[in-house]
C-alpha cells in the first residue's frame, strides 16, 4: 500500500507540474496519462481534467483490442537504471503525445493539447519527452521526500524545452560539429527584447549563424574584428537594431559578437530573432519555433485562429460559396488590429439583406475583394464603434452603435465593446460579432454568448488514489 501511495505521488507531481508549465507556455493546457508499473499490469489512465474524453475507440483499439503495446524491441530488465526508450506520437486529432518505456515504468503515454496557434509542436514534445524521463527517474528512486522536485522543474521548463528543440534541429540539419551555444543565444533574444531606446520597443530581425558559414553571407557592413559589439551588451544591440528596423537588412551574429549587417539568405541552421516592438518570433531555417514577450518563451502565433467564425460560415456556405473568402476579410482585419495593437468589433451580417444598425453608413458599400477598399475597412475599425459587413463580403457601416437589453452573462471587466456585442447579438437572428480587445484577447459572440469562453478548469488535490485502469474509464464514459 506504501509503494502504491509513493508511485501515486511520483505521477501527480510530475503531472502537475507538466500542466501548469505548459499552461504558460500555452493557452490553459490539459494534461492525461496512461501508463502500466509492469509489462503485465492492466493499462491505467489519469486523467482528471478529460482530455482524452471522445478518444475512447481510438484508446480501446490501441491499448484494449490490441496487445502490441506491451511488446518491446528489447528486455526491459537489461536497461540501465535511469535509461528510457521512448515511444513517439501516437498522431491523435488535437493531442501532441510522447511516451517511452523503463526498466522503473514498463509503459507511459503522456498527452497534451494541440492548440491551433501553436507555432511549432516540438517544444511541447520535448517537454513531454523530459516529463517521460522525470517520472521514469522517480519511479526508479521511490524516495518519497524528494519526488516533488519533478514537478519545479517542468514548471519552469519553456526555456529549457526551446533550447532542447533548436539542439535536435540543427543537428540534423548541420551536424553534431556546432559552435554557437543556444542558451546564451535566448537569454541574449530575451533580454534584447526588453530593452528599449528611447522609450521604444526593438524592431528588427538578428540572425545567429556558424562562424563557418559566416562567407556564405551578402554583407552590405562588416566590422573589424576587434571592434564587433558583444552579443551580451543588449543596450549596444538595441541601437544597432535601429539599423535595420523596418527593412530587409537584418544584424549578423556568430553567437559571441555582432559581425555586420546583411541582405539576402541566410545559410542552412540559421537562428533567426525577428524583433516586432513588444514582442517576436524565434524561427530556426524559416520555420517557426515560437513567441517571445513579457520575458518570457510562448507556443502562440500571436493570431487569433477563429475557429468558432469558420464553423458557422462553412455551415452558412452550404447556400454560397462566398465562406472562404468572408472568412479571409476577417481574419486579415483581426490580425491588422491585434498586431497594430487597437480594438474594434466586427458585427457579420448572414441575412440575405443586412440590418438597419445605427451610425455612419455608406452611399456605395466598399467592396471588400478589392485590396485597396479592405486597407480602408482595417483603416475605418480604428474608428469608435462597429465595423457592418454583409453575406455579400461589403461593408455597408461603421462607427455602428451595437444596443440591446441586458443578458445573463455578461461581464463588467470587458468593458462596453465586449458586452455590447453580448446584447445585440442575443437580438438579432443571423448575425455574429468578434470583439478584438486591445491588449489582444478576441472573443467570437453569437446568440448573447461568447463561443471562445474557456471552461475554468477544477484545481487538482495533492493526493490522488491509484488512478482507475483504462476499461473501467471507457465504460465510465459509455
Amino acid at each position: 500500500m506504501k509503494k502504491d501511495s509513493v508511485q501515486n505521488q511520483c505521477i501527480f507531481h510530475v503531472f502537475d507540474g507538466l500542466r501548469e508549465g505548459l499552461s504558460h507556455f500555452s493557452p490553459p493546457s490539459r494534461v492525461a496519462l496512461i501508463y502500466a508499473i509492469h509489462a503485465d499490469d492492466p493499462i491505467r489512465i489519469y486523467d482528471p481534467q478529460l482530455l482524452l474524453h471522445g478518444h475512447e475507440p481510438k484508446l480501446k483499439e490501441l491499448y484494449l483490442d490490441s496487445h502490441a503495446w506491451r511488446k518491446a524491441d528489447f528486455d526491459l530488465t537489461k536497461m540501465k537504471k535511469f535509461e528510457v526508450q521512448h515511444e513517439e506520437n501516437l498522431q491523435l486529432a488535437g493531442l501532441i503525445s510522447f511516451g517511452g518505456r523503463s526498466r522503473s515504468i514498463a509503459y507511459q503515454m503522456w498527452f497534451t493539447e494541440h492548440h491551433p496557434d501553436m507555432c511549432s509542436t516540438g517544444p511541447t514534445e520535448r517537454w513531454l519527452e523530459h516529463a517521460v524521463w522525470l517520472l521514469s527517474q522517480d519511479m526508479a528512486n521511490a524516495d518519497a521526500p524528494c519526488i516533488g522536485t519533478s514537478g519545479y522543474v517542468l514548471r519552469e521548463y519553456a526555456g529549457h524545452a526551446v533550447r532542447d528543440y533548436i539542439v535536435d534541429k540543427r543537428i540534423s540539419l548541420i551536424g553534431w560539429d556546432t559552435h554557437i551555444r543556444v542558451y546564451p543565444t535566448l537569454d541574449a533574444v530575451l533580454g534584447i527584447s526588453e530593452t528599449f531606446e528611447e522609450g521604444v520597443w526593438p524592431r528588427g530581425i538578428l540572425a545567429f549563424v556558424e562562424p563557418c558559414a559566416v562567407e556564405e553571407i551578402r554583407f552590405i557592413a562588416r566590422f573589424p574584428e576587434l571592434e564587433r559589439p558583444q552579443l551580451k551588451n543588449y543596450k549596444h544591440v538595441r541601437k544597432l537594431l535601429l539599423s535595420v528596423q523596418n527593412s530587409i537588412r537584418r544584424l549578423v551574429s556568430d553567437g559571441k559578437s555582432i559581425i555586420g549587417i546583411a541582405v539576402g539568405k541566410m545559410p542552412r541552421g540559421c537562428i533567426i530573432a525577428d524583433f516586432r516592438s513588444g514582442h517576436g518570433f524565434l524561427r530556426l531555417n524559416g520555420d517557426l519555433i515560437c513567441s517571445f514577450f513579457d520575458g518570457r518563451f510562448h507556443s502562440s502565433t500571436r493570431k487569433a485562429k477563429l475557429v468558432q467564425v469558420e464553423e458557422i460560415l462553412l455551415e452558412w456556405q452550404n447556400e454560397s460559396n462566398d465562406g472562404n473568402d468572408l472568412f479571409k476579410i476577417i481574419s486579415n482585419i483581426v490580425h491588422n488590429a491585434q498586431e497594430e495593437r487597437y480594438g474594434c468589433t466586427i458585427v457579420i451580417d448572414l441575412n440575405p439583406a443586412p440590418i438597419n444598425i445605427s451610425g455612419q453608413h455608406l452611399e456605395h458599400p466598399l467592396d471588400l475583394r478589392r485590396e485597396s477598399q479592405l486597407a480602408l475597412a482595417k483603416a475605418l475599425a480604428r474608428v469608435d464603434g462597429a465595423l457592418h459587413i454583409g453575406k455579400d463580403l461589403h461593408l455597408h457601416g461603421f462607427a455602428c452603435l451595437l444596443d440591446g437589453y441586458a443578458v445573463p452573462g455578461e461581464d463588467r471587466s470587458r468593458g462596453a465593446r465586449y458586452n455590447s456585442a453580448l446584447r445585440f447579438t442575443n437580438h438579432h437572428d443571423h448575425i455574429m460579432a468578434v470583439v478584438v480587445s486591445a491588449d489582444r484577447p478576441v472573443s467570437v459572440i453569437q446568440g448573447g454568448v461568447e463561443l471562445t469562453a474557456r471552461c475554468e478548469w477544477k484545481p487538482l488535490y495533492g493526493y490522488i488514489a491509484t488512478p482507475p485502469t483504462l476499461d473501467t474509464y471507457i465504460r465510465r464514459s459509455e
